[in-house]
C-alpha cells in the first residue's frame, strides 16, 4: 500500500515538478517551496505530508528529485523551461540510451534529440539503459554514445544523478548500435 502510494505521488510530483506547476511558484532553477507542493499534493494525497515527501526523494533509487533547505525540484525529464545550473561532466567516455527498435533506426540516421524535453537523457551503464529501455519494449536495443569523441566537437554532458545524464543533442556520428555486444538478462 505504502509502495503504490509512493508511485503515486512519485509520479505526481514529477508531472508538476517537471511539465506543469499547476499554480506552484517555481524559480528558474525549478525549486518550488516544500511547503506549498505538500500542500498541492495533499488535496489529491490526504495522507501525505512534508515528511512523505522527503522519505520519497531520499529513499529513491532513481535520484528524481533534489531538496535543497526547504525547496524542491526535479533533477531531469523537463518540458517547462528551468535552468539546471549543473556541473560539466569531462571524465564519461561513453554513455547508452536504451530504446525500441524502430527509435533505434531514427536515432542512428539523425542523432539523439530531446523531443518534448529540454534535454538527452543517457545512462552510465548498460543494465540501467536496459531498464530504460524495457520501459518501452520487451527487447530494447541499446546505443552507446562516445562521449570522448562527441566531447572534441564541444559537445556537452551533464550529471544529473547517478543513474541520469543529460545533453542537449547528440548527432548521429557519435552514436552506435551496442545491443549485439550484451547479453539481456
Amino acid at each position: 500500500m505504502e509502495r503504490d502510494l509512493r508511485v503515486k505521488v512519485s509520479k505526481f510530483v514529477s508531472y508538476l515538478l517537471r511539465h506543469d506547476p499547476q499554480g506552484l511558484t517555481m524559480d528558474e532553477q525549478g525549486y518550488v517551496d516544500l511547503d506549498e507542493l505538500t500542500s498541492k499534493v495533499k488535496r489529491s494525497f490526504p495522507s501525505v505530508d512534508g515528511q512523505f515527501l522527503r522519505r520519497m526523494v531520499e529513499e529513491s533509487e532513481r535520484k528524481r528529485f533534489e531538496i535543497v533547505g526547504n525547496r524542491i525540484r526535479a533533477l531531469y525529464g523537463h518540458s517547462a523551461p528551468v535552468y539546471l545550473r549543473l556541473e560539466e561532466d569531462r571524465r564519461v567516455e561513453r554513455l547508452y540510451h536504451g530504446t525500441t527498435s524502430e527509435a533505434a533506426g531514427e536515432i542512428l540516421a539523425k542523432g539523439l534529440q530531446p523531443m518534448k524535453r529540454q534535454w538527452v537523457h543517457l545512462s552510465p551503464t548498460i543494465d540501467i539503459a536496459i531498464q530504460i529501455g524495457k520501459r518501452r519494449t520487451s527487447s530494447p536495443v541499446i546505443l552507446v554514445v562516445n562521449c570522448a569523441e562527441a566531447r572534441k566537437a564541444g559537445l556537452k554532458f551533464y550529471k544529473a544523478s547517478d543513474q541520469v545524464y543529460l545533453c542537449k543533442f547528440v548527432p548521429a556520428k557519435y552514436i552506435a548500435n551496442h545491443t549485439s555486444q550484451f547479453k539481456q538478462t
